[in-house]
């Protein structure tokens, strides 16, 4: 009797397979879990704030001491990226995140909290989140095979987006039952779980490429990779101008128009977990494919990100609100995935924390102006004012950067290790080599 064929084993789909490599599982759980922490303060302390002294003006003094230690450091960062272990300096920042996030929830538990206080350990968490994020950046490439890479970013992007979902949701039910200061004690543990996930990556130690070099070498270095991409520095002169016109004020007025048109905590909440949501769907959308032009998609979608500011601005029924939300949060994923992919492909290994911070740095720089403007703009004329400002501006940006030939051109690179051919040698030519 002749025996039956064996049924193949069944394969995980290509994109899940991500996650069986150990250290990018390890990796995953560590920075999800500190994303959950951060989803759910970013509530709280706004509710925090407005408990403590009930002032627009003061909430965005507060958002911007956070910002302003971020823009100062970042270029520093990415340095200490490229020439230090990159592991050690997320460890140091999530330890020093941890304790400023419990500090200031001992401080609301005990009512002994001040406006300068606010102040001060906001800017404290700034630097940790300067030294951290250059490093970050550059250290996924190394925790992950190269084949993998774009999967990997939209994993990270998936984890960032379901703590989208549930740190607001949660945050808002505990700022409700509870107090800001209890959510703000979870976030400080969370950090600390980080940490410990970290300190369990196997990451073969290398010696920099920058090494016995002068920092501001370094930085020129950095600078000169920076610019030789024109769609790199354009989509970061774009995104600096969304922060400062557009979220920034987000930010700071949709708490506060939550409070006034709306239910409070519960509703802005709502809204920022179904942001998340969204987060959710367009990385799940995004799995598994590799669109060949990813800036042009990107710029296509991004303009939903002003979805929820022209709701807040008509002062829509909250579900309209919502809606915008959730079509923010698909845009805001497809884009990091996408952009981060690009980045990764096209920036050499060595000198990626310092292009990185070249991005962040000017993504930021002048968010922390925007911070402080918006609630003095919007006491000044109103909130709905203020937030369609931005909206107009996310369709004029748009459109012009579609426009760009530079922008359009750009291809992701095959996991064979080969771009079609697409535009100038300068701007589409991987400068990279291979994995670290």
């Amino acid at each position: 009797m002749a025996s039956r064929p064996r049924p193949s084993p069944r394969r995980a789909p290509r994109h899940s397979a991500v996650l069986r490599e150990r250290n990018f599982r390890v990796f995953f759980i560590g920075c999800t879990t500190s994303m959950l922490g951060t989803a759910m303060a970013t509530v709280a302390l706004a509710f925090a704030v407005l408990d403590a002294t009930g002032s627009l003006s003061d909430l965005s003094l507060v958002m911007a001491a956070r910002i302003v230690p971020l823009v100062a450091l970042l270029l520093g960062g990415g340095v200490l990226g490229d020439r230090l272990p990159r592991r050690l300096i997320m460890l140091c920042s999530d330890w020093l995140r941890a304790l400023t996030q419990g500090v200031l929830a001992v401080l609301l538990l005990t009512g002994s909290v001040r406006l300068w206080q606010l102040l001060l350990l906001a800017a404290l968490g700034g630097v940790g989140e300067a030294f951290f994020k250059p490093s970050f950046d550059g250290l996924l490439p190394h925790v992950v095979s190269a084949a993998r890479l774009p999967d990997a970013n939209t994993m990270i992007g998936l984890g960032n987006s379901v703590a989208g979902v549930a740190g607001p949701a949660l945050a808002g039910v505990l700022v409700t039952l509870t107090s800001p200061a209890t959510v703000l004690m979870v976030d400080a543990g969370t950090y600390a779980v980080c940490a410990l996930f970290l300190m369990l990556l196997r990451v073969p130690p290398s010696r920099s490429a920058v090494a016995g070099t002068g920092v501001l070498r370094e930085l020129r270095e950095g600078w000169g990779v920076f610019t030789a991409h024109r769609w790199l520095w354009t989509v970061t002169l774009q995104f600096t101008m969304f922060n400062f016109v557009v979220w920034a004020p987000y930010l700071v007025l949709g708490p506060a128009a939550a409070e006034e048109s709306y239910t409070g905590a519960g509703s802005w909440g709502a809204v920022v977990a179904v942001y998340g949501l969204g987060s959710v769907t367009g990385g799940l959308l995004l799995l598994g494919r590799r669109p060949s032009r990813p800036l042009l998609v990107t710029t296509l979608v991004t303009v939903l990100w002003a979805a929820p500011s022209a709701a807040l601005a008509a002062r829509a029924p909250l579900g309209v609100v919502c809606a915008g939300a959730l079509c923010a949060g698909v845009a805001n994923s497809v884009f990091n995935a996408l952009w981060m992919t690009t980045i990764q492909q096209y920036v050499p290994r060595a000198a990626l924390s310092r292009v990185m911070s070249y991005v962040s740095f000017g993504a930021y720089s002048i968010g922390p102006l925007g911070l402080a403007l918006a609630g003095p703009l919007a006491e000044r004329t109103s909130i709905s004012t203020v937030l369609a400002v931005g909206v107009c501006w996310q369709v004029a940006a748009n459109a012009c950067v579609l426009c760009l030939p530079s922008v359009r051109g750009v291809r992701l690179i095959s996991a064979a290790g080969s771009a079609p051919v697409a535009g100038p040698a300068r701007e589409h030519t991987p400068r990279g080599g291979p994995p670290a």
